[in-house]
């Protein structure tokens, strides 16, 4: 039952942060979901926080705990006034384990102990807008990541196996929210049997909304979908909810979520904080 209670949550918080009464540019953290406007040319934008999840469950390796990420990390390049290059990962990532069960990479576990811990997978992305907003238009953009094994299975936390992910990103103002939403698919190399791979649909959908000067609330549902008859441990489908807060001062916002599992391999509930800095950094020429 747990698990169909957060998609009406989802669909009741985007409702409610639609009513809330100007917006924000392109929208960051907390989200997942991408806005396909750029950051501007020449700058760099920082993003660190903290991520706590209970009971998220890791099903190549069989492990279930309560995962805490510090300081998760990325940066974000400016090379034009359409495009930019993300870098995306973090240093430290602790499993508190409190289940494990039988899983593909089991075999591979080096974990004898209640606790593993290992950095996070380093993700590389090129984003790039095809066209700007327009009051009849939302603006679009095309993002290419790739996801680099840096989590090794030894820690039960990684897979050693890369991820590519494609996406067509969509962002509208209305009145005074800002709507975001995703569409893409990922292709997932099966780490148990070399040269095959699972192919899913990502989306996402994001709301931000202002409250008073600086302040929003912001909402999103984001995850991957696999359509597949035969599934592979590992390429499940995953779904989160965020609800939250962000506060902007100048070229810092402080931001801070709620996370709701949207399936039983995802977390109960979680939380993540941060803030984003964007500065001028550099000129193109």
């Amino acid at each position: 039952m747990r698990r169909h209670q957060p998609v009406s949550l989802a669909v009741l918080a985007l409702a409610l942060v639609c009513a809330l009464p100007s917006v924000s540019g392109a929208q960051q953290r907390p989200f997942t979901t991408e806005d396909p406007e750029a950051i501007g040319a020449g700058r760099i934008m920082i993003e660190s926080g903290l991520d706590y999840d209970r009971s998220i469950t890791f099903s190549s390796s069989g492990l279930t705990g309560h995962l805490l990420s510090v300081p998760t990390l990325g940066i974000s390049f400016g090379v034009s006034s359409i495009a930019e290059i993300q870098i995306d990962g973090g240093f430290y990532q602790r499993l508190s384990i409190t289940d494990r069960v039988p899983a593909p990479l089991t075999p591979a576990l080096a974990v004898s102990g209640d606790r593993t811990r290992a950095v996070r997978d380093l993700m590389v992305a090129t984003k790039v807008r095809v066209f700007g907003e327009t009051p009849t238009r939302p603006s679009l953009a095309f993002r290419m990541a790739t996801r680099l094994p840096s989590a090794s299975a030894e820690s039960g936390l990684g897979k050693d196996a890369t991820e590519f992910n494609g996406s067509m990103l969509l962002a509208k103002s209305v009145e005074n929210a800002r709507i975001v939403a995703n569409v893409g698919f990922v292709m997932l190399e099966d780490a148990t049997r070399p040269a095959r791979q699972d192919d899913l649909l990502t989306y996402g959908l994001s709301v931000a909304a202002s409250v008073g000067r600086g302040a929003e609330v912001v909402a999103e549902v984001n995850g991957r979908a696999n359509f597949n008859q035969h599934v592979v441990v590992g390429s499940e489908s995953r779904g989160v909810l965020r609800v939250g807060t962000r506060w902007t001062r100048g070229t810092v916002r402080l931001d801070a979520a709620a996370v709701v599992g949207l399936t039983e391999r995802d977390q109960t509930i979680g939380l993540t904080t941060g803030f984003t800095w964007v500065f001028d950094a550099f000129t193109i020429p």
